[in-house]
């Protein structure tokens, strides 16, 4: 059984594109590991984005048919997505290797180091990102295992998801859409906020507890959010958005088309980005830095030369007056502050979501028609394209128009499209200088591709 990073040499990763997948295979090849996986996305003789960049970090890609697990493979990693029935885990039984989720894996590399863990329901990519950097910045020579690829690691042609350091603090994200956020007990703990997305309420709390019940050393949450606040441990120790309980409380908030400025304990900082939830994030890796050491003028030189993460308010360009923004944006609460984030940057803001799965859009239907309905301004739009189909068992018996006739109902301003490819014609002639085009959406791989060539025909 692997119970030890040391325990295992030559690991071979299912599903290796995810990106979860992907990010803990290129820190393993980083910390001098034998890597190689699959994916159901690699087919002979078609190019693969993802497979060229695994196979320039020494990581060896095969076809999903079996080849690439041997005698010589010591571990299977699975991600959810990766059902029993896949030829590739039955080849690894009848070899009697050890197969073990994602999450699984990535608890027994926070053994290996001090660890801050990232949990929330929102935020944790941007937030994990923006820690790396103030560590990174401060010489501490961190690592990260991130849910997102990072701008200034994409830059270097990475897929920008994972990086090793020589030093001591690796930072990852604790996710709770998959329950794993239990599994792991970190010298720092930082809760970011609790809202309605995978789970109810209730079993979110549950989870929650339980990872601060495992956090070693400090625990940090959120106290301008109210689930969140209630789990705190010290709110000295906490942050918040111009909130006075907090130890470390964004104030004097401001938004000059893509700049922010704020100020934590009298220190001023500015960053390129938008939004008060990108403040909130901010504050939250202000408050975990300063407090293992980093003092708040190297926080504030360093955030000032953030550069974002992928999709997340990605900044495509502007066009005939219009901005265009790509975003990851897939829940209530994360649709309704982005579309918020980019109504300071025009007159009108017309935004743009396609839903992922059947089953989490029925599950949050009152919630996407309440959250996007009270973000909307009354010149604001909200289009929908059909909902993301990513296979399997799924029962189609919700669509994207039946959130848009709700969010019709409250009086907004709301359009079906079903087919995207249909989007820019339909939008042409909306899209008026002065514009802010938001496109919203997860999990579908096509979603990038869709975004830019949008934007190139605009």
């Amino acid at each position: 059984m692997i119970r030890n990073i040391a325990d295992f040499q030559n690991v071979f990763f299912i599903g290796v594109a995810g990106v979860g997948m992907s990010a803990i295979a290129q820190y393993l090849k980083g910390i001098g590991k034998e890597v190689s996986g699959s994916d159901r996305y690699f087919h002979p003789g078609e190019y693969n984005k993802t497979k060229e960049q695994l196979e320039a970090e020494g990581i060896r890609c095969y076809f999903q048919d079996g080849t690439g697990i041997t005698e010589k493979t010591d571990l299977i990693v699975v991600s959810t997505a990766i059902e029993d029935t896949v030829y590739e885990v039955q080849k690894a039984r009848e070899l009697g290797i050890q197969i073990i989720k994602r999450s699984e894996l990535l608890s027994v590399i926070a053994e290996s180091k001090k660890t801050i863990a990232v949990a929330g329901t929102s935020g944790k990519s941007t937030t994990s990102a923006m820690l790396y950097q103030i560590l990174l910045d401060a010489d501490f020579e961190p690592s990260i295992i991130s849910g997102a690829g990072l701008t200034s690691i994409i830059k270097e042609g990475k897929i920008g998801n994972a990086a090793v350091g020589k030093g001591e603090w690796l930072i990852i994200e604790a996710d709770e859409s998959d329950g794993s956020v239990v599994q792991y007990e970190p010298e720092i703990g930082l809760l970011l906020n609790i809202d309605k997305d995978h789970q109810e309420i209730g079993e979110l709390i549950e989870l929650f507890t339980i990872f601060k019940r495992n956090t070693k050393g400090l625990f940090v949450v959120n106290q301008s959010n109210t689930l969140g606040r209630s789990l705190s441990a010290n709110s000295e120790n906490d942050f918040g958005f111009q909130n006075k309980e907090a130890g470390y409380s964004a104030e004097n908030f401001n938004q000059e088309g893509f700049s922010l400025t704020f100020e934590v304990l009298t220190q001023k900082f500015q960053m390129n980005s938008i939004g008060q939830h990108s403040v909130e994030n901010a504050a939250a890796a202000i408050a975990v830095a300063h407090q293992i050491g980093i003092d708040l003028r190297t926080c504030a030189e360093s955030l000032a030369k953030y550069e974002g993460i992928y999709r997340r308010h990605q900044i495509l360009g502007q066009k005939n007056g219009v901005w265009v923004i790509d975003d990851y944006a897939h829940n209530p609460a994360k649709c309704a502050a982005s579309i918020k984030a980019c109504q300071p940057l025009a007159e009108k803001v017309i935004a743009w979501f396609q839903p992922h799965g059947y089953g989490p859009t029925r599950f949050l239907k009152d919630d996407f028609i309440q959250e996007i309905s009270e973000a909307l301004r009354p010149q604001d739009e909200i289009w929908m394209s059909e909902i993301f189909y990513a296979g399997g068992t799924a029962v189609k018996d919700i669509s994207a128009n039946d959130l848009i006739e709700g969010i019709k109902a409250k009086g907004k301003n709301a359009h079906f499209i079903e087919d995207r490819n249909q989007l820019l014609e339909a939008l042409k002639p909306e899209l008026k200088p002065g514009t802010v085009l938001l496109l919203m959406g997860a999990r579908d791989p096509g979603l990038e591709h869709f975004c830019k060539e949008l934007y190139d025909h605009l």
